[in-house]
This record gives C-alpha cells, sequence and structure tokens, in this order.
C-alpha cells in the first residue's frame, strides 16, 4: 500500500484507482454502518476519496499510516452526514449468513439479531471503535490515528468493549 500511495503522490493516477479499489469495500462498509442507506455510504466514501486526493501531496507517513488518515477523513464526512440528517445512534448493519440449511438460518438470524441488539447498547465511541477494528480491519495504530489515541489504549478500549459486548449479547440471549 505504501508504495502505491508515494505513486499517487507524485500524481500516478492509476496508482490511485488502485488504493480506491483496494480500501474501497472496508470504508464503505464503516460508512454503510454508520449510515442509514448504501447511497449516503456511496457518497460519504466519494466524498472523503475526493478530499483526501486534494490532501494527498500534503501527506506524510506516521504511526498510522495511509489507512489511518483516510478513515479520519471518512469519519469527519461521515459525522458531518448524521449531523446534518440529524439521526438518531445507527443500528449495525444485518450480519449475512452463509449456512444453506434452513434451520441453521434461522438459528443464525436471532444470534445476528441478538449481537445487532446487544451491539447497540455499547456507547457511540466503544461502537465506533470496534467497527474500525473490526468492519474496516484497521490496525491498532491506525485506529490510534482516527480516535486520537495511543495504539495501547485502542488495544484496551477494545478489550473492554468486547467484554461489555459480551456481558450485553449475554442479558440479550437470557430474556429468551
Amino acid at each position: 500500500m505504501a508504495a502505491l500511495v508515494e505513486r499517487a503522490r507524485s500524481g500516478d493516477v492509476d496508482a490511485w484507482e488502485a488504493v480506491y479499489r483496494q480500501l474501497y469495500p472496508q470504508l464503505h462498509a464503516f460508512a454503510r454502518r454508520r449510515l442509514p442507506a448504501d447511497h449516503l455510504a456511496d457518497d460519504a466514501v466519494s466524498e472523503a476519496m475526493t478530499r483526501a486526493l486534494t490532501k494527498l501531496a500534503g501527506f506524510a507517513p506516521h504511526a498510522g499510516g495511509f489507512e489511518g488518515w483516510l478513515f479520519g477523513i471518512l469519519r469527519n464526512v461521515v459525522r458531518e452526514n448524521i449531523r446534518s440528517f440529524a439521526r438518531g445512534t445507527p443500528m449495525p448493519a444485518e450480519i449475512e449468513s452463509s449456512a444453506a440449511n434452513p434451520l441453521l438460518r434461522i438459528v443464525d438470524a436471532e444470534k445476528s439479531h441478538d449481537l445487532r441488539l446487544a451491539f447497540a447498547k455499547l456507547n457511540d465511541d466503544e461502537r465506533e471503535m470496534l467497527e474500525l477494528r473490526t468492519v474496516a480491519k484497521l490496525s491498532a495504530e491506525s485506529v490510534g490515528e482516527v480516535l486520537m489515541m495511543s495504539s495501547g489504549a485502542v488495544r484496551t478500549a477494545q478489550s473492554r468493549a468486547l467484554g461489555r459486548l459480551r456481558t450485553f449479547f449475554e442479558e440479550v440471549n437470557g430474556e429468551r
């Protein structure tokens, strides 16, 4: 990735396109979990990439890397969208099941529903941090760059958030 970013910084359009294609799924997944519709996530990613392109010459490699820098831009775009739409807390996206057995699909759907309910009980910061680590698959260093935390603080917060998620999931499951 670093080599592509350097080529893009020097004006290589093909390198920028390769960066875009490589990171788009992660960027879109993050935006989609925070915004209410696919087209809004598409727009947010496009806006973030446009902003990144205009600032690319000034990007200096650092601990969080390019991905952390880019997700920081996307995070700001998503927040702007949320404020402009005056939405409430976003619900996590559906977790897709690949189970072929209808009974397993029902069980998976119930577990997915319970997980979404438990995830919604986390605070906004915990949800965002877990989404960056698990959905966007960013390193602790990159998440730290986005959230302005040290990588150690990200790992600690992730551990605590996962513990709270586990507790909430057990509570939701126990209500059945």
